[in-house]
């Protein structure tokens, strides 16, 4: 395979040419190997635009099977070095990263505004939770310890170590294009993994920005962490590559079934992440404000493209009760307001482009002919950069439908009516999916009872999104996940590390 260049002079070389003046050329992207800043060798690009205005922020290299097998080579010859430094050695080099994402917290922020399009005060929280995760990576040392048992027979012992696995392959969506790569990146560098980054081609320039600061700080050795920047040629080279030992990806629940079946038919070991329908329960005993506030912060947070995010609201109790709650939530929704991300006066930010909101509005239009009644109509005509929609709420929608099976992407809640927690559990409970639950009461016994019978990975109690902090797993169940092992947490040093039992006899 062809070697990844490594000299000074290309090392010095910036990921992007300097910012155009107006009528000049758009800046081409580059992918990260081997320690440079290298030009790809496909020629087909993509425009990234910015969600709120619809202006070209830059052309992205579309990456072949011989742009990744550059990176995958340069993350196969850095990994013996790796792998042989000290634990302890490696999760310096995570402090140092932590210290770099912290420093850069509020431009990463901007970054995520600018391409994604989420608010600032959203982007700026989700970089934190990227530095969190930074943070419980940092206890490598200490969670890559092995096991023992002496004695077993007449001078024979055995114990148990890790081992990394060697080149990982991490494949991250558009909607948290800080948060979901650090995901990913310290746990797998600090089990002495080495890495290639592929992240959305849709919004890349918060990860080319990540790479460009650490590169420029000199955390890490030549080719043990690389990016390429590309779309579906990208992800099968990584999928079919030799070099490539394990995959990490997070998207849709269809694609992330692809991702799993076909790595796993390459022999490498996968944790895929996919899509959810997360349903929020909401008793007659809710607290009003917290209903309001958590309903209202889930459904349409980040425009509704968050894989927590609450698209589907069952409402208990009488049809008196029922309606006192969804005028609650209508009341807050209507209220919000909708615009650029980095407005501070905006709620709702736009989706990420054109063609997700003309996919969701799609979607709403399908459940109003299926006879849903439209509540809350966020529809109107999308704003300058044509990427904008409103809060738009659903009532009446058929159970079997897909605005009340499958998940949106948009700001879109759907609404659906039972008598008792036992009917809202058999409907949480039918779903494929089972990412997040989310229930709304003031009774600790109705709390419990959906704690313990709710078929859901992550669970809230009067709290809109149940984000688990990075030293849990991000525990989602059924099609929402597709491997053993989740991100974050034990569950990722299990997934970056290989055990090995040695049994020794001496005397």
């Amino acid at each position: 395979m062809p070697e990844a260049p490594t000299t000074d002079t290309e090392r010095a070389t910036p990921a992007t040419d300097a910012a155009p003046a107006d009528g000049a050329a758009v800046r081409r992207l580059r992918n990260y190997v081997g320690g440079a800043w290298v030009e790809p060798a496909t020629t087909e690009t993509l425009a990234t635009r910015s969600p709120a205005s619809g202006a070209v922020l830059a052309e992205v290299p579309l990456s072949n099977a011989e742009d990744v097998a550059v990176a995958t080579a340069a993350a196969r010859e850095a990994f013996p070095a790796w792998r042989a430094t000290p634990p302890q050695r490696r999760a310096h080099t995570l402090f140092a990263l932590r210290a770099l994402v912290a420093e850069h917290q509020e431009e990463l922020a901007k970054l995520v505004t600018a391409d994604m399009g989420k608010t600032f005060d959203d982007a700026f929280a989700e970089v934190g939770r990227g530095v969190e995760s930074i943070e419980a990576a940092c206890a490598v040392p200490h969670l890559l310890k092995g096991e023992n048992l002496e004695g077993v027979a007449r001078g024979v012992d055995v114990e148990m170590v890790r081992q990394p696995l060697g080149v990982i392959g991490a494949i991250t969506p558009f909607n948290f294009p800080v948060m979901i790569p650090l995901w990913f990146i310290p746990y797998a560098l600090g089990c002495g993994n080495t890495v290639v980054l592929k992240p959305s081609e849709q919004d890349p320039l918060p990860s080319v920005r990540l790479f460009e600061l650490i590169d420029e700080a000199g955390i890490f050795p030549a080719g043990v962490l690389n990016l390429v920047l590309g779309a579906h040629d990208a992800v099968n080279g990584l999928l079919h590559s030799p070099e490539v030992d394990g995959i990490s990806f997070v998207g849709s629940a269809k694609t992330a079934r692809y991702v799993a079946g076909t790595a796993a038919a390459e022999g490498k070991r996968v944790q895929a992440l996919g899509g959810a329908k997360n349903a929020m329960v909401a008793m007659p005993d809710a607290d009003p404000k917290l209903l309001a506030n958590g309903v209202i912060g889930s459904a349409f947070g980040a425009a509704g493209q968050r894989c927590l995010a609450g698209s589907l609201l069952v409402l208990v109790g009488s049809e008196e009760e029922q309606d006192a709650s969804l005028k609650t939530v209508v009341d807050a929704a209507a209220g919000l307001t909708v615009g650029d991300g980095a407005d501070p006066a905006t709620d709702v930010c736009p989706l990420v482009s054109v063609a997700s909101r003309e996919r969701v509005e799609g979607e709403i239009e399908t459940a109003l002919s299926g006879g849903a009644e439209l509540v809350l109509d966020g529809r109107h005509g999308g704003g300058k950069g044509g990427a904008q929609l409103g809060p738009t709420i659903i009532d009446g929608a058929a159970l079997d439908s897909r605005a009340v099976k499958e998940e949106l992407f948009g700001p879109v809640l759907t609404v659906v009516r039972t008598p008792d927690l036992d009917g809202a559990l058999e409907i949480v409970n039918s779903s494929r999916y089972g990412n997040s639950s989310i229930l709304f009461t003031s009774s600790g016994g109705t709390a419990r009872e959906f704690r313990y019978g709710v078929q859901a990975g992550m669970i809230g109690v009067n709290i809109g999104v149940a984000a688990p902090i990075a030293w849990f797993p991000f525990a989602g169940w059924k099609d929402s996940i597709d491997g053993d092992l989740h991100a974050n947490g034990h569950d990722a040093f299990e997934f970056y590390t290989r055990k090995k039992v040695v049994t020794s006899r001496w005397g």
